[in-house]
């Protein structure tokens, strides 16, 4: 039920994170092995973003998704494991 973030995780400002959400790390080697959430990023219930990948600015991860890859600014992405299905830029948001 909870969510479980690993300790060399880095989570950007305005982040949105449901219940269920495991940001993983996929080895035991010392260093960074979790991933990079940037700034304004949602994270569906149940996705599971494993290793030391990035989540660019403004994309959403949705429910059940399984991360394994760095993924883009402006994306969506769906499955298992997680695949981009769209890339835009949301109306009103600036990355700057």
């Amino acid at each position: 039920m909870g969510v479980v973030i690993g300790e060399t995780a880095e989570i950007g400002d305005d982040v949105t994170i449901y219940h269920g959400v495991t940001l993983g790390g996929v080895s035991l080697k010392k260093g960074k092995r979790h991933p990079t959430i940037e700034e304004r990023v949602v994270i569906g219930a149940g996705a599971k973003v494993l290793g030391a990948i990035t989540i660019g600015t403004c994309s959403r991860i949705g429910a059940n998704a399984v991360v394994v890859d760095d993924v883009p600014h402006d994306s969506v992405v769906v499955g298992v494991p997680g695949h981009v299905i769209h890339k835009e830029k949301p109306e009103g948001i600036s990355r700057t």
